[in-house]
C-alpha cells in the first residue's frame, strides 16, 4: 500500500514537471516570435535561438551606447551651452560651453549636485521649474551675474546677457540650451556708437550743403531749377535720416526714457497732429475720421506721444490712395482685455487704419526694426515733393522710434492688415485712462 502511494505521487510529480516544460517552451516560442519575425523560419533548437536573440539585444545595446556617446561628444563641442537636470533639479551633465558660460568651476563630470548650489541664477531655476510644470519648451533672456569664491577674480568677471531655451525630457528631467548674447550686444553697442559719431559729424556739412542749395534755388529759373529742387529733396532726406538716427540712439541709450507725464486728451491730440499733416493730405484729397469717447484722457508725455501719432499718420498719408479715408478709432479696454490681463490699471486702445497696400505677411514681424525695408510698395513715398514739416520720410527709422516711445509709456503697439480696407492697421494700447464720456463720431 505504501509503495502504491509512492509510485502514484512520483507519477503525478513527473507529469506536473512535463507540463511545466511544455508550458515554458510555448512561452519562449512566443517570446522569440515577438522579438523578430525575420528569423522565425530558422529551424534551430529553442535554447540556441534564445541565446541568438540575447546576442542581438546586446549588439543593439552597444550600438545605442555608441550613438549616445557620439551625441554627447557633439554636444560637448557645440558652440552653445547645454545642461541637463533631473526631477530634483540636480545637475546631471553639461558640456564645456555651459561650464564656461555659467562659471561652473566647482563641478566635475560625474558629480550630481543641486544646480542652484553651483549656479546662483534664480532666473534659470525658475525657467527649469516652469518647463517641468507646463511640459512645454520655454525661452528666456536675462542678465546673469556670475559668482566666484575668489574675491580677487570677482572684479574681472563681467555680467552676461544669456538666452536659454529649455525642453522637457522623460522622468521629470529638463534640458537647457544656453546662448551667450553678450558679444553680439557689445558689437551692436559699438556699431551704434560709431553710427552716432558719424551722424554727429554729418550734421554740419549737410546743413552747409542745404544753405548752398537754398541760395541756388533763388537764382535759377525754370527749367534749370528742377535739378536744384531735386537736390534739395535728397539733402532733406539725408538730414532727416541723420536726425532720426540720433534720436533713436538717444532713446535707446537713455532707457528708461525720461518722460514728462501729464494728462493728454486723445481727440484733441489727433486733431492737432492732423492739422500739421493736412497740407500733405490735401494733395491726395485724403480725409480723417475719428470715433471714440469724446473726453478720453491718457497720462503721457505730450511731445513724445505727439511724435508717435505724427509718424503713424504721416505713413498712412504716404501710402493711402487718393480720395480715401484714414480711420482713427479709440476705446477703453476692459480689465480682461488690457495688457496680459493686468487689472492694475485701465487702458485705452487706439486703432489707425488706412486703405493703402498694407503689409506683406513676411514684413509684419519686422516693421518696427530699424532700417527694415520690406515690400517696395510701402518703402517709397508716392509723394515726390519735399516734405517741409519735419516728418520722417522713408528712412526705416520712424516706426522704430514709435516702438521705443510707446514702450517707454508702458504701452504696446501692433502692426496688422485690416480685413475690410486691406490697408495698414496700427493698434496701440496705452495705460492710465484719466476720464471719458459718451462715444461720438465726427469726420
Amino acid at each position: 500500500m505504501f509503495l502504491l502511494g509512492f509510485f502514484l505521487g512520483l507519477a503525478i510529480g513527473i507529469g506536473f514537471w512535463v507540463w511545466q516544460q511544455v508550458k515554458l517552451n510555448r512561452y519562449l516560442g512566443r517570446a522569440l516570435q515577438s522579438l523578430s519575425c525575420r528569423h522565425s523560419k530558422v529551424d534551430l533548437p529553442l535554447m540556441p535561438r534564445l541565446w541568438q536573440k540575447v546576442a542581438m539585444v546586446q549588439k543593439l545595446r552597444q550600438d545605442l551606447q555608441q550613438s549616445l556617446q557620439t551625441y554627447q561628444d557633439l554636444l560637448d563641442f557645440a558652440p552653445v551651452g547645454y545642461l541637463q537636470v533631473d526631477e530634483e533639479n540636480q545637475l546631471l551633465w553639461c558640456n564645456q560651453q555651459a561650464q564656461e558660460i555659467l562659471y561652473l568651476q566647482r563641478w566635475q563630470p560625474g558629480q550630481v549636485r543641486l544646480l542652484l548650489e553651483l549656479v546662483r541664477s534664480y532666473e534659470l531655476d525658475h525657467l527649469i521649474e516652469q518647463t517641468r510644470d507646463w511640459q512645454k519648451p520655454q525661452m528666456r533672456e536675462w542678465v546673469f551675474h556670475p559668482s566666484c569664491d575668489n574675491a580677487a577674480e570677482m572684479q574681472a568677471i563681467k555680467s552676461l546677457t544669456l538666452r536659454a531655451s529649455s525642453l522637457p525630457l522623460p522622468q521629470g528631467q529638463v534640458g537647457v540650451f544656453l546662448e551667450n548674447r553678450q558679444p553680439l550686444l557689445d558689437i551692436n553697442q559699438a556699431r551704434d556708437r560709431s553710427f552716432s559719431d558719424l551722424a554727429h559729424e554729418l550734421r554740419t556739412p549737410l546743413t552747409s550743403i542745404r544753405l548752398v542749395v537754398e541760395t541756388l534755388q533763388n537764382r535759377l529759373e525754370p527749367p534749370l531749377d528742377r535739378w536744384v529742387n531735386r537736390l534739395m529733396q535728397e539733402v532733406d532726406r539725408l538730414i532727416n535720416l541723420v536726425q532720426s538716427w540720433l534720436e533713436l540712439t538717444q532713446l535707446e541709450a537713455s532707457s528708461p526714457i525720461q518722460l514728462q507725464a501729464e494728462a493728454v486728451e486723445v481727440r484733441s491730440l489727433i486733431a492737432c497732429v492732423w492739422e500739421t499733416l493736412e497740407p500733405l493730405a490735401q494733395r491726395q484729397n485724403l480725409s480723417l475720421t475719428y470715433s471714440g469717447p469724446d473726453n478720453l484722457w491718457i497720462k503721457a508725455d505730450q511731445a513724445r506721444i505727439y511724435q508717435v501719432f505724427l509718424n503713424l499718420l504721416d505713413n498712412s498719408i504716404k501710402y493711402s490712395p487718393p480720395q480715401t479715408t484714414i480711420h482713427v478709432q479709440a476705446k477703453i479696454l476692459s480689465k480682461e482685455d488690457t495688457h496680459q490681463g493686468d487689472p492694475a490699471y485701465p487702458a485705452v486702445e487706439i486703432n489707425l487704419i488706412d486703405s493703402g497696400v498694407g503689409f506683406s505677411p513676411a514684413d509684419l514681424p519686422h516693421v518696427f526694426e530699424r532700417f527694415y525695408r520690406g515690400d517696395k510698395a510701402r518703402t517709397h513715398s508716392p509723394l515726390q515733393e519735399s516734405n517741409s514739416i519735419g516728418t520722417i520720410v522713408g528712412n526705416g527709422l520712424g516706426l522704430a522710434i514709435v516702438w521705443e516711445i510707446v514702450l517707454a509709456h508702458g504701452g504696446s503697439i501692433k502692426a496688422m492688415n485690416h480685413p475690410e480696407t486691406g490697408g495698414a492697421w496700427m493698434q496701440l494700447q496705452l495705460p492710465e485712462v484719466m476720464a471719458n464720456s459718451q462715444s461720438q463720431d465726427y469726420s
